[in-house]
């Protein structure tokens, strides 16, 4: 039995269902996942082990015209991520109407479509009438001329399976490129601060998304009690007036927070922890080179 290995990626703009996807793919959360747009910001490796195959899915950033130096620089993370994967995935919501945006992301991707599969997606399906499904599938043929369209749904998992059965026919012939068992190859400190930003992410106001970074100081196991994990962190905002959002009335909405941030990790590391979260003010830092690198970007 011939054994495939190899990289896909999923782009479209922002809030198109990739992340969801990326979940239901691997069969576990490695992507964080928000109603804001603009939720992913590193490309996530999620792993698809098969008996004849193992499709690493490479999860990007929304693609948007970019406003600030940080918009820039995911842009180029999505852009390097295209140009070394195996396969494309172009993600478009059902319930949405093929928009500009849309047609700016299958611009850029005619240069890598000569070289690389890109394969048409119609994601949420389960928040659309049939009608408005098919009519996205014919709306997205004059977009790009793709090598397989596929409407499905990651929520009640229509065709999930048969759209990883389209990746992986587009992957080479290869071994195994991670070990059984992995089901992603990012840092535990990034899952961890990923799932920190995307409790400070529910429930704010619009403005905000954009503006919350977040870095782990140390994770430790402590001393006197080896089940127990220590993880220190701080959540940045841009401004002071953010701070204030972000701590709530008397420190409460920190605190719920920390207790679902929390919840999330534990599962994530299967051990108990113990969370420290500190709210800073980096000002303006999406425009400041030096201090996006220090925040990881």
């Amino acid at each position: 039995m011939t054994h495939r290995s190899g990289f896909a990626c999923f782009v479209g703009r922002p809030n198109a269902g990739k992340s969801t996807l990326t979940n239901s793919l691997v069969g576990t959360k490695v992507a964080i996942t928000s109603s804001k747009p603009q939720t992913t910001r590193h490309a996530i490796r999620g792993i698809v082990h098969r008996d004849d195959a193992q499709l690493v899915i490479v999860d990007t950033p929304g693609v948007h015209k970019p406003r600030t130096l940080l918009g820039q620089r995911l842009n180029d993370v999505v852009r390097e991520t295209w140009s070394e994967v195996d396969v494309v995935g172009f993600c478009v919501p059902a319930d949405e109407k093929v928009g500009p945006g849309d047609r700016y992301i299958a611009s850029e991707l005619r240069k890598v479509a000569q070289r690389t599969p890109v394969i048409g997606i119609v994601t949420k399906t389960d928040l659309a009438k049939p009608e408005q499904i098919a009519e996205q599938l014919l709306a997205l043929q004059d977009v790009l001329d793709f090598e397989e369209l596929i409407p499905v749904s990651a929520v009640d998992g229509f065709q999930v399976q048969q759209l990883e059965d389209l990746l992986v026919a587009r992957l080479p012939e290869g071994p195994q490129l991670y070990p059984d068992g992995d089901l992603t190859d990012e840092p535990e400190q990034t899952l961890v601060a990923e799932l920190i930003r995307e409790a400070a992410l529910e429930g704010v106001r619009d403005e905000l998304p954009h503006s919350i970074a977040v870095t782990v100081e140390e994770m430790l196991p402590r001393e006197d009690k080896r089940d127990l994990l220590d993880i220190y962190a701080t959540v940045y905002v841009e401004r002071p007036s953010q701070k204030g959002i972000i701590l709530g009335h008397q420190g409460e909405r920190m605190k719920a927070v920390g207790a679902q941030a929390r919840q999330q990790i534990q599962k994530l590391l299967g051990t108990k922890v113990y969370l420290n979260l500190h709210v800073k003010v980096a000002k303006d830092w999406q425009r400041d080179p030096k201090q996006l690198r220090r925040l990881g970007f």
